[in-house]
């Protein structure tokens, strides 16, 4: 029977099973993730040559005139090594880590999950996927505030593949706003992608200008009716709050407008 029951075991019928269980479920980037990865042995002692979590998220890239979403893993969390796992016996092992500030926000649907593992040798690798919520830092809050602030509404949010302004990965956050208040017909919209850092954060401004005639046509057919420009806020700037930034930011578009 134990021969039959490891047989089972590798490929994964009475193997060991998982569950990742977290303080909470909402976190913004840089935030400490605390919890427990919960461990039920199988039918049969199996050697656990490390247990991971995985910080993953999707983005969208073009290829081949068509739009894939593509799996990407932020950042890879060694929790523990090897572990001798006795048959039935349960497990609670803790973990700490920190959200990495390249972690999208979970605006417009984007999933950011947590893919949880065990590597076993010879064995199907058990797993468990939790989804989070990810909410904006304390930093960018204020932006997002100024972007009201003027008038704004959010409009949508989408992870593209772009490796020129995606610091350590592979896509950016593009985060899409409609034109309100004084901007109100001079702009299509505003588009903000945001960096964050420990002591600030950059913001990519794209300003959608709204053009008539011939010229506002012309530079439509050839894309050239876009304006990018990085804002750099330090904390400084951030702490003197939500009008002050809402000051920077509308200098930057009147620029981007003439």
């Amino acid at each position: 029977m134990s021969f039959f029951n490891k047989m089972l075991a590798s490929v994964g019928i009475g193997s060991a099973q998982i569950d990742t269980l977290l303080e909470k479920t909402s976190y913004f980037p840089g935030e400490p993730v605390s919890g427990v990865v919960r461990i039920t042995g199988g039918s049969v002692d199996q050697s656990v040559d490390k247990i991971y979590i995985k910080v993953m998220t999707e983005y969208i890239k073009e290829a081949n005139d068509s739009k894939q979403r593509v799996s990407h893993t932020i950042s890879q969390i060694r929790v523990t090594d090897q572990v001798h796992l006795k048959a039935q016996q349960k497990l609670e092992i803790p973990f700490t880590f920190t959200l990495p500030l390249e972690t999208p926000l979970t605006f417009s649907r984007q999933p950011v999950w947590l893919h949880t593992g065990l590597e076993i040798s010879s064995a199907v690798d058990p797993t468990d996927k939790d989804y989070i919520e990810i909410t904006p830092t304390p930093f960018a809050s204020i932006v997002f505030g100024a972007v009201e602030r003027l008038g704004f509404s959010f409009k949508h949010s989408t992870c593209e593949h772009d490796r020129r302004f995606g610091g350590g990965v592979p896509f950016v956050q593009e985060i899409e706003f409609y034109p309100g208040g004084e901007f109100r017909g001079r702009l299509k919209e505003l588009e903000l992608i945001l960096r964050n850092g420990h002591e600030g954060l950059s913001v990519l401004v794209e300003v959608d200008r709204k053009s008539g005639g011939i010229a506002g046509w012309l530079e439509s057919a050839l894309d050239i009716d876009e304006r990018k420009m990085w804002l750099h806020l330090s904390r400084e700037d951030l702490n003197r709050g939500t009008d002050y930034v809402a000051g920077l930011l509308s200098g930057l578009i009147y620029k981007a407008l003439r």
